[in-house]
């Protein structure tokens, strides 16, 4: 098995390992009709995906912060019902790599702005709770842990905690905030294309991967 330039690896969730859109759409078109706003097409659903509801909810439709806590906490329920893992799928490939950096004895953990809740059934419901040293999400109302930023030093936090080597870490996302919170703590990031970003999201990441290949390539070169 090949070894890593890496000590360990971050991993946003949505849009990285899980493709949630279909459900994220539903329950959001939802929440939003309930608020009495329309409901988000499949174009507008980039701006929703991967930065925190509790901001999301505030940036796309001008709801104040109080109004947002709310409309979080409707949308949240709608998710708990679904048990958090309908109509969601790994993109082909990323779970592999996932499983092949584990045998190569690099530790993982997630780092993603979704509640730590759904983080955790998302990754039972997939079976990658073996490779995952830990699972690092949002708090539950997204306003205490929420920004990738923080979510990212508390990862490494609990990676170092559990002694891990975070002298040489990577991030993996997708989006401008995941590039944003590895800059803040000194993590290069690897932007993956085939989630839901604007291409220029990916600017000030240190590498880009295209294709799961590329991605593979850089992990376990």
């Amino acid at each position: 098995m090949a070894s890593s330039p890496y000590s360990c690896v971050l991993w946003d969730v949505d849009g990285t390992i899980v493709d949630a859109s279909v459900g994220i759409l539903r329950r959001l078109d939802v929440a939003l009709t309930h608020f009495g706003h329309p409901a988000a097409t499949r174009e507008e659903l980039v701006h929703w995906i991967g930065p925190p509801m509790f901001q999301s909810f505030q940036v796309q439709v001008g709801m104040t912060p109080e109004q947002a806590a709310e409309a979080v906490t409707f949308y949240r329920t709608l998710g708990k019902a679904d048990g958090y893992t309908t109509d969601v799928r790994t993109y082909p490939g990323v779970s592999e790599i996932i499983r092949d950096l584990h045998a190569a004895g690099v530790p993982q953990a997630t780092a993603s702005s979704k509640p730590e809740i759904q983080v955790d059934a998302l990754v039972d419901f997939f079976e990658l709770r073996p490779y995952f040293l830990t699972t690092v999400g949002a708090t539950p109302d997204e306003s205490t842990l929420a920004s990738k930023t923080d979510i990212v030093a508390e990862a490494l936090r609990r990676l170092s905690e559990r002694g891990t080597d975070i002298s040489r870490p990577v991030l993996i996302g997708d989006r401008h905030h995941d590039v944003a919170g590895g800059n803040a703590n000194g993590v290069p990031v690897v932007f993956v294309e085939w989630g839901f970003s604007n291409p220029d999201e990916g600017d000030e990441a240190a590498l880009r991967a295209a294709s799961v290949d590329e991605l593979r390539g850089l992990l376990l070169p």
